[in-house]
């Protein structure tokens, strides 16, 4: 079993500070909101896009996946009672010019193995697609 530890803090009442490892980050946490950090809902769509670039990242090698850039688009849908994520859709662009049997392996890969991706999934509907990047 991995492990993960992050910390927050308050800094004032416009925002609040995460950090892990050498790592840190302004995290909105203003009631009135703030332009130059991200938000929770921000920060949850932006941990599932890097679930699955770093899936990408690792599963390439194995099935031999040549690509030279990767982006991933989310948008999610919030509902506000009970307050919860209802749906996120997101659609990944691979710069790549491998064929559309390999995107869609890639994509097979990228949905079965991503800790957080398959940890959303259960708790709301994920949908999203893959496509080349013009």
């Amino acid at each position: 079993m991995l492990e993960y530890r992050v910390s927050a803090r308050r800094i004032d009442a416009h925002g609040s500070e995460a950090a892990t490892k050498q790592a840190r980050l302004v995290l909105d946490t203003d009631v009135q909101g703030r332009p130059d950090a991200f938000n929770p809902a921000e920060l949850f769509l932006a941990a599932i896009a890097a679930c699955m670039i770093k899936g990408i990242e690792r599963v390439a090698p194995m099935i031999h996946f040549r690509f030279e850039g990767v982006e991933v688009k989310l948008h999610g849908i919030r509902q506000d009672a009970p307050p919860m994520m209802v749906e996120v859709n997101y659609e990944i662009l691979v710069k790549t010019d491998e064929d559309e049997r390999r995107l869609d392996l890639l994509h097979t890969n990228v949905r079965k193995y991503g800790t957080i991706s398959n940890t959303v999934a259960r708790a709301t509907s994920l949908k999203g697609t893959i496509r080349r990047a013009e």
